[in-house]
């Protein structure tokens, strides 16, 4: 027979105190910050981060610290004629071949324009020896080995829609996982469509608000957003005509909202007879996440090329 149970003694017994909550992930999950201190662990010196995509200028990209960063929004300035779409095709034609996917919009040249350009920069060939068929036995291997490289590059050429930059970001969601996307240029990319009542932008006040709709485009598409620009406010009679960011105009929108801005400088153009011929200066007029300077490159004009003077090809 079972004995009896001895009463309790004590009263009732105190109930478990509840353990604090943790405002922190759960479940072994990495905080936000934890994971910024582990991709920073794993990083390599020599290594550009995983964020990166480079220019293919090795003097460029070694300032930038391995070149631009997906989200930014990077402007590429220059005069007119100071050769800055031709620069901009450079670094996609680059970076495309250093396998990032990237999306060049044009509102100035179809696909079939831009192509005949990437073979005249690779191929080292005249627009016009091109269209004419004016090339001798080298040049067209050259042309023909610059079709065959180009063939299955990560690139592609759209036009730069006329509408909203909604439409632009419609576009650019039909590449699969895109890097880097160019978009030349500026003043030609429509502003974001006005409040109903609202007049219809300057243009100043239209370039600005365009810069601000493709910065966050940029962050919300996490590309690298390359956007060649006009100078509006330059004068080339000034003691020195090189670009400031002052005149990149739009009410200031450019340089507050632009991440890393680069000014294209050729002083042939403003002093025939000075200076090397062909001779041009990538000046870093603002850099957000890091210095200021200025990387030498050469301009083969008539290849419509561009060359890292201390990285010759």
């Amino acid at each position: 027979m079972a004995e009896p149970r001895a009463p309790r003694s004590g009263g009732p017994r105190p109930r478990p105190r509840p353990r604090p909550r943790r405002s922190g992930p759960v479940g072994g999950e990495t905080s936000p910050p934890e994971s910024l201190v582990a991709r920073i662990d794993a990083a390599r010196p020599g290594v550009p981060p995983p964020d990166t995509v480079p220019s293919g200028f090795p003097s460029l990209d070694r300032m930038l610290g391995g070149g631009f960063r997906r989200q930014d929004l990077v402007v590429l300035a220059g005069d007119i004629g100071s050769g800055k779409s031709a620069l901009a095709l450079a670094m996609a034609l680059r970076a495309s071949r250093l396998g990032h996917p990237t999306v060049y919009f044009s509102g100035e040249m179809g696909e079939e324009r831009l192509r005949e350009r990437t073979l005249a920069i690779e191929g080292k060939a005249a627009i016009d020896d091109l269209r004419q068929g004016r090339l001798d036995e080298a040049t067209r291997a050259a042309i023909g080995a610059a079709a065959l490289s180009q063939r299955d590059l990560p690139l592609r050429f759209v036009p730069l829609p006329e509408g909203s930059p909604d439409e632009l970001e419609a576009a650019l969601q039909a590449v699969p996982r895109p890097r880097l996307a160019i978009v030349d240029y500026l003043q030609l990319v429509p502003p974001p469509s006005p409040a109903p009542g609202r007049a219809a932008a300057r243009q100043e006040e239209r370039a600005a608000l365009a810069t601000r709709a493709l910065k966050a485009l940029a962050v919300r598409r996490d590309v690298a957003l390359l956007l060649v620009a006009q100078l509006p406010h330059h004068r080339p009679d000034r003691p020195d005509p090189r670009p400031t960011l002052a005149d990149l105009g739009a009410r200031g929108a450019v340089k507050q909202h632009a991440d890393l801005v680069l000014g294209l400088y050729r002083e042939e153009m403003y002093r025939p007879g000075h200076g090397i011929e062909g001779a041009a200066e990538l000046i870093v007029l603002k850099n957000r996440n890091g210095p200021t300077g200025f990387a030498d490159l050469y301009f083969h004009r008539r290849w419509l090329r561009f060359e890292d003077l201390l990285d010759r090809e």
